[in-house]
């Protein structure tokens, strides 16, 4: 089992930065692919980020490309997502989740363990 919390949402203008965090436990970050996705309301789920553990590339939905950026500190258990040039749009809960497979990654279908969400919002 892994738990996530994540953390570091909050009220942004639009063009500021955010920096949300998501901390694992029960298994080592350095064995799980880690994602980003965000829900705003009466939208499904969509996928923004993500951390493959097996090659370590990154991958990035094209509405974020360039302005967000996803890391990792294995040694803290944490992921992080840092948001930048935010837009109205961008507004969401944003949820962390983690994944036994390297591959497959921008599909929800992927992950088995997700965090509870941390809201967004930008105002214009």
């Amino acid at each position: 089992q892994v738990q996530l919390v994540e953390s570091g949402g909050g009220l942004v203008q639009a063009g500021g930065s955010l920096r949300l965090s998501c901390v694992a436990s029960g298994r080592t970050t350095s064995t799980i692919s880690m994602g980003w996705f965000r829900q705003a309301p009466g939208n499904e789920r969509e996928f923004v980020a993500a951390d493959s553990w097996t090659t370590g590339i990154t991958y990035y939905a094209d509405s974020v490309k360039g302005r967000f950026t996803i890391s990792r500190d294995n040694a803290k258990n944490t992921v992080y997502l840092q948001m930048g040039s935010l837009k109205p749009e961008d507004t969401a809960v944003y949820y962390c989740a983690a994944a036994g497979p390297g591959y497959g990654l921008s599909s929800s279908d992927t992950y088995a363990y997700w965090g509870q969400g941390t809201q967004v919002t930008v105002s214009s």
